[in-house]
């Protein structure tokens, strides 16, 4: 497997698994599936209601610990932050049954940011997270974060699509050492990403599947990417994507169909800031 190497020095693969909107009755045997078609990063969060069920998966695989890499998410925490980011740490991890995380995420950009940061740069002063990361930040709030912090964050994972590139977030992301990682990279098939024309002609040329191309281009654009699918053979496609390559003009006619704005729902929106603000997690 492909990696990339944070600014901790760790390397991450640049392919794994989401588990986004999978229900937790369909988790673990949707995570071993993924494990067996060679999957090695897992993605999870709190607020997917599934880490106990992503942890069995975990447990009853045979893979050794050192060769996996999971990342969890923290949901926004009520004051005092930095009490509250811990405990929800705490609780993530023995509902994954692990001892440590490889990474640790910051959901969304909103509530007592600084404290949850804080709480987190002492995980991973620890060992308890081997790398800290956010999630959702635009390139405002990032800069803000990096510049006013000690620990840079090591990923940004953020929407990111053929129809949304965040190519300019991106660099700035390399430029401070921050790696880009891609949520929604299928954008869910709005826009008719699975049968569109300029995707289907570059997939015709290579033998693969539309999705196949995307997760390419994003490889190729060294996004790592994290595909959901509940479906065995889905899993199979989604890894079978590194004995191919997109010439420069396939990935300059990919780099057309950028529309420059969110698919699904905007941060800088004040009725989903709001929403999101005032959201809190059952347990």
């Amino acid at each position: 497997m492909q990696t990339v190497v944070l600014n901790t020095g760790t390397r991450m693969p640049i392919l794994g698994f989401g588990v986004y909107q999978i229900p937790p009755e369909h988790t673990e045997q949707a995570v071993a599936h993924a494990l067996a078609a060679g999957c090695r990063l897992l993605d999870t969060a709190a607020a997917y209601g599934n880490e106990e069920a992503v942890g069995r998966a975990i447990k009853s695989s045979s893979i050794p610990r050192d060769e996996l890499f999971v990342t969890t998410k923290l949901w926004i925490q009520d004051a005092p932050a930095e009490q509250n980011t811990r405990r929800a740490f705490e609780k993530s991890l023995s509902k994954l049954g692990l001892d440590h995380l490889d990474l640790y995420l910051m959901h969304q950009p909103f509530g007592d940011v600084y404290g949850q940061w804080r709480a987190m740069e002492g995980l991973h002063r620890e060992g308890l997270a081997k790398a800290i990361g956010v999630a959702n930040f635009y390139p405002d709030r990032l800069l803000d974060l990096i510049l006013n912090n000690e620990v840079t964050p090591a990923v940004n994972q953020v929407e990111t699509h053929p129809f949304f590139q965040r190519t300019a977030d991106q660099e700035l992301m390399r430029e401070h050492g921050v790696q880009i990682q891609a949520w929604g990279g299928f954008a869910e098939g709005k826009n008719n990403l699975f049968t569109h024309p300029v995707l289907s002609d570059i997939a015709k040329q290579h033998g693969k599947s539309v999705a196949q191309v995307v997760l390419r281009w994003l490889i190729q654009r060294e996004v790592v990417t994290i595909p959901k699918s509940v479906r065995p053979e889905r899993m199979a496609e989604n890894t079978d994507v590194f004995d191919f390559e997109l010439s420069d003009d396939q990935m300059a006619t990919i780099a057309t169909l950028d529309t420059g704005t969110t698919l699904f729902f905007d941060h800088h929106d004040p009725a989903m800031v709001d929403w999101l603000s005032k959201r809190r997690l059952n347990d």
